[in-house]
């Protein structure tokens, strides 16, 4: 068989951020592809939620309440998953957030509360599951980074900082780890349709400036983005590694 296969069956993939918006479309979708999901994030009862979807599915749904940004919340539930004998797979580093002030308004606060969110829980998750991964023989990261780590845009200057970050981790992770059978690569979405946008994308005039500078003239469907994390957790991608894949409408692809 040529065509590499894109099913999850017999994987055990974490999410991050796993209880709405992308984090949320990510598990289900990886759940319908045929995999067992860890969620992780802050709040219970949305996990609950999403881990029903899972289990109508046939699949395992682990839920671990925790704080990404506390370095003994990432320790204790990998241990917990060693206890419990489950491995991990599959990595999806998208917890983060956003304070959109201006650079002359950004506070420490602000400032570690962003870097902490964003990027370094997902060094802290990367390097947990690598370890293991390494042992195991092989896994897939993906980290959700954003059309922000590569062109500037109004989404704050913290904000775009983790954004690059992610995408330059992601390069030297895959360098460290390919040879260990770890693939390791991020997305850059541009806007999607989750929560967390809802009242930005209410804005006539905000979206208007969106789709005057995408070029399919629409901003991105949660559905959009499953598939494309679905084949860089799969087999499908076994030789993309290091690579951000910006899913975003053609958003990054114009010159003046």
């Amino acid at each position: 068989m040529y065509l590499p296969s894109f099913s999850l069956n017999g994987k055990t993939a974490l999410v991050t951020g796993a209880g709405r918006g992308i984090g949320r479309a990510i598990a289900i979708g990886f759940a319908e592809a045929g995999a067992d999901v860890v969620l992780v994030s802050r709040t219970q009862a949305d996990m609950e939620e999403v881990a029903g979807h899972i289990r109508e599915l046939g699949r395992t749904a682990f839920i671990h309440e925790a704080d990404v940004t506390n370095k003994s919340h990432v320790e204790s539930i990998f241990s917990e998953l060693d206890s419990q004998q489950v491995s991990v797979d599959i990595l999806i580093n998208n917890a983060g957030t956003n304070i959109r002030s201006k650079a002359l308004d950004v506070s420490d606060e602000e400032w570690d509360t962003i870097m902490n969110t964003n990027l370094r829980s997902a060094f802290w998750f990367s390097q947990k599951a690598g370890e293991r991964m390494k042992k195991n023989g092989g896994g897939k990261i993906l980290t959700i980074s954003s059309v922000a780590g590569h062109v500037a845009l109004r989404t704050g200057v913290v904000y775009a900082s983790t954004k690059a970050a992610i995408i330059q981790m992601t390069k030297n992770l895959a360098l460290e780890w390919g040879q260990f059978g770890i693939n390791v690569n991020s997305i850059g979405p541009w806007y999607f349709k989750t929560p967390l946008t809802e009242k930005l994308l209410a804005d006539q005039e905000y979206l208007n400036d969106i789709l005057a500078v995408t070029p399919q003239k629409r901003v991105g469907e949660l559905p959009d983005l499953v598939g494309p994390a679905v084949f860089l957790a799969s087999e499908a991608s076994n030789y993309v590694n290091g690579q951000t894949l910006f899913v975003d409408g053609g958003m990054t692809i114009q010159g003046f």
